[in-house]
């Protein structure tokens, strides 16, 4: 019989922001696997794990950052592999993931090539809080009240997806892809949506900012960056 996979969402970069049952989970794993950049730098994700863990549990899975698609495939089918020989075993295992493991997760990646190697599987997630929850948190910002809707959008979408969001949502998210951030803005400036947008990197660690949107224009955001374009509400 195999063992159990559990993506854990360990949030956007704060260890005191990971759930108890979070915890609660990479405790109890036999093994805890965290995603490395083909850097090697220490992730938040680990970062965070290592805030409770001791180094010894935990395994590190290389996935490639850059746009090399052979690359990235081989990387997940090499940690598929390693994640599937420990449930074979019959191992209970943990995927730190930073975050949410069902919003933008490599963590849902992960499943879809374990499942190859090992379809029968068994696979579950424990939710962690989001960068925009975060973000909203940090900066005083109201996300949501009464009926008013909110779209999450990657940097990637491009400019018309992100165009029709700012004109039909009262709240709109953007992440990831931090090199996009200046036509991002550019196009919520020519929306009329700049002002009282919010920006926020490295949430929670070393080198973070929350400033206005505005004073991030004209130059490239980090790799993992927030904006919220809200209603100005504080």
């Amino acid at each position: 019989m195999s063992g159990h996979l559990t993506g854990v969402g360990v949030g956007p970069g704060d260890p005191e922001l990971l759930t108890l049952k979070g915890l609660r989970a990479l405790r109890e794993a036999d093994v805890v696997f965290v995603p490395v950049g083909d850097t090697g730098e220490v992730g938040r994700a680990e970062r965070t794990v290592l805030a409770y863990l001791e180094p010894e549990g935990v395994r590190r899975l290389l996935f490639a950052l850059s746009g090399d698609e052979a690359a990235q495939r081989r990387n997940w089918r090499e940690a598929a592999r390693e994640v599937a020989a420990a449930l074979r075993e019959g191992k209970t295992c943990a995927f730190a993931t930073i975050g949410d493991p069902n919003v933008y997760s490599t963590f849902t990646y992960l499943v879809r090539a374990v499942r190859e190697e090992l379809p029968e599987a068994g696979v579950s997630t424990v939710p962690g809080i989001t960068a925009m929850q975060d973000l909203a948190s940090r900066s005083g910002m109201v996300l949501l009240e009464g009926d008013e809707r909110l779209a999450l959008l990657p940097f990637t979408a491009g400019e018309e997806p992100l165009r029709r969001a700012l004109g039909e949502f009262e709240t709109v998210v953007c992440y990831k892809g931090g090199s996009r951030l200046p036509g991002v803005l550019g196009v919520a400036e020519e929306a009329g949506r700049l002002d009282g947008a919010v920006y926020g990197s490295r949430l929670g660690i070393e080198g973070e900012e929350v400033l206005p949107a505005r004073e991030a224009a004209g130059r490239e955001g980090a790799y993992l960056s927030t904006v919220i374009f809200g209603k100005g509400r504080a």
